[in-house]
């Protein structure tokens, strides 16, 4: 921009409402970074927007289901107040296009997962012209940038997470994201790196690496490379205190990966392994690269490099043919304890995917019931784990005070990733947010821990 130049956003103000993974988030936040170069200021009351911006998620009905709703929100709102503009990005527009738009009229402008970079230029022409604008590209044309983009944060001060690539090239027959992301691409270990260094001088201590398969990091790079490289890179970075990589395909879960993970200081001692089922015959439909025996041999290897890592996985029952001996199968190793963290999920039928063409579909109340039989035998688990941690003294990131009590402050462990995991009550001593703290443990939950701080 030009000396003397006003910016194009200058007196207008944009609301976001941002829906989906932490992938999806680092996205939104990127595209208000741009929104603040050009002068628009960002405000959390869609009541004050010129402009309203949905960046939605389409992965399963549910999210499709929620994002639909917050456009119709967002239209009703526009309705009682003409001059404001409607904008809606991300998954749900890739999915959908010109469809999205035909279905919902009151979206001024669609772009899709990939079309950050020209939604400046494409909201600007919009507000001179009035005439609706569907720019939704092919994907995999979009590129990273070498040099890290401008994002504003919008997870706590000291916590971000990190993009290290986008896309996946996994053939999973229950999921959509290829054609929602396209094919797999990695950011250059360069820009990762830059971007981080930016986020620590900036105050972030916590960075959290997302991908749609993070193991999958740096083979498609030339020159070639892999996730524990990237995590030896970062762990040099002064100022970096945790540093946890989510969303590990366990294809690729080695040795070297391992024991890099166990060496490295700000590596935190936690895997997050969507593993989605154990019976061989699931595996295959599923059209995973895993068996029961690898499965095994996984958890098995990283207890052996990581004896005291927190495991977290994620498991679907009810996918189409699932049988109760398929269940049973997974039920008996999930008894096994292996399981710090555990989310199950009912299939949800995609079309799209491969797997919506397949037959015995599992009654939505069979899965239901299995969901819910699964998540109970892991919660009496749970209980017992942290049960065990009573009394002990344990290391925990202050995120400030919690949404319960002003009274007490809350925070995490090491084995605890933030939204998604359950966390630690403080009630004695003080901390601020980003401080890393003892605590001794006095009561533990089915997910959570109190304590105190450890007196010096």
């Amino acid at each position: 921009m030009a000396d003397g130049e006003r910016p194009t956003g200058a007196g207008k103000r944009v609301g976001v409402i941002s829906l989906g993974c932490p992938k999806n988030l680092v996205d939104t936040e990127t595209m208000l970074g741009r929104f603040v170069e050009s002068g628009y200021e960002l405000t959390p009351n869609p009541e004050e927007a010129d402009l309203l911006v949905v960046n939605t998620c389409g992965f399963v009905a549910d999210a499709e289901a929620e994002s639909r709703e917050a456009i119709a929100e967002m239209a009703e709102l526009k309705a009682r107040h003409p001059g404001k503009k409607l904008v809606v990005t991300g998954c749900l527009s890739q999915r959908y296009g010109k469809k999205l738009q035909e279905e919902m009229p009151a979206i001024d402008v669609l772009t899709g997962s990939e079309g950050y970079e020209r939604l400046i230029p494409i909201v600007e022409a919009v507000t001179e012209t009035s005439e609706p604008v569907c720019s939704v590209v092919p994907l995999g044309t979009a590129l990273f940038r070498d040099e890290p983009e401008g994002r504003v944060l919008t997870t706590q001060p000291h916590t971000a997470y990190v993009k290290i690539a986008e896309g996946c090239g996994n053939p999973c027959a229950f999921c959509i994201i290829p054609k929602l992301r396209g094919p797999f691409r990695s950011r250059s270990l360069e820009s990762i790196e830059a971007e981080v260094r930016n986020l620590v001088a900036a105050g972030v201590r916590e960075v959290n690496l997302v991908s749609q398969d993070t193991t999958l990091y740096g083979r498609d790079l030339a020159p070639r490379t892999d996730l524990a490289a990237l995590l030896e890179r970062l762990s040099n970075i002064k100022g970096i205190t945790w540093i946890r990589p989510l969303y590990l395909y366990p294809t690729l879960i080695n040795d070297r990966l391992l024991k890099s993970m166990a060496v490295l200081a700000p590596v935190v001692p936690y895997l997050d392994v969507p593993l989605q089922h154990t019976h061989d015959e699931v595996l295959r439909r599923m059209k995973r690269a895993e068996r029961s025996g690898s499965v095994r041999k996984i958890l098995e290897r990283i207890r052996h490099h990581m004896p005291e890592a927190a495991i977290r996985t994620t498991m679907i029952v009810g996918f189409p043919g699932e049988s109760d001996a398929e269940f049973d199968h997974l039920e008996s190793l999930v008894g096994e304890g292996w399981f710090d963290h555990l989310g199950v999920f009912t299939y949800s039928d995609e079309p799209g995917t491969t797997a919506y063409d397949l037959p015995d579909k599992v009654p939505v109340e069979i899965a239901e019931a299995r969901r819910d039989r699964l998540m109970a035998l892991q919660q009496d688990l749970s209980r017992e784990r942290l049960a065990k941690m009573v009394g002990k003294t344990i290391p925990v990131m202050v995120d400030g005070l919690s949404p319960e009590s002003d009274l007490l402050l809350v925070g995490r462990t090491p084995g605890q990733a933030p939204e998604v995991d359950g966390v630690v009550y403080i009630n004695q001593g003080e901390a601020a947010a980003g401080e890393i703290v003892p605590v001794t443990v006095s009561e533990a939950f089915e997910y959570d821990l109190m304590g105190g701080v450890a007196e010096a």
